[in-house]
């Protein structure tokens, strides 16, 4: 995926675009791609995402890392 970077934003497109990244719970680049993906892909046509979030099949604790750290280095 590639970056972009967009210079001289409107402080009031700014804010505009956080309050609204704040009410949809993303982030403010997940809600320009969201805004991207709606105006220049149409409704319905939105790039497609994981089918469901990614878990981890056991609990991340700091034992379990030292223990792959160690495990690493032999």
């Amino acid at each position: 995926m590639s970056d972009l970077l967009i210079k001289n934003v409107p402080e009031i497109l700014r804010r505009r675009l956080k309050e609204d990244a704040k009410k949809h719970h993303r982030s403010m680049s997940g809600e320009v791609l969201a805004l991207l993906e709606k105006n220049l892909l149409g409704e319905g046509h939105a790039v497609p995402a994981l089918e469901r979030p990614f878990v981890l099949p056991v609990r991340l604790t700091d034992r379990l890392l030292d223990k792959a750290k160690r495990q690493g280095r032999a």
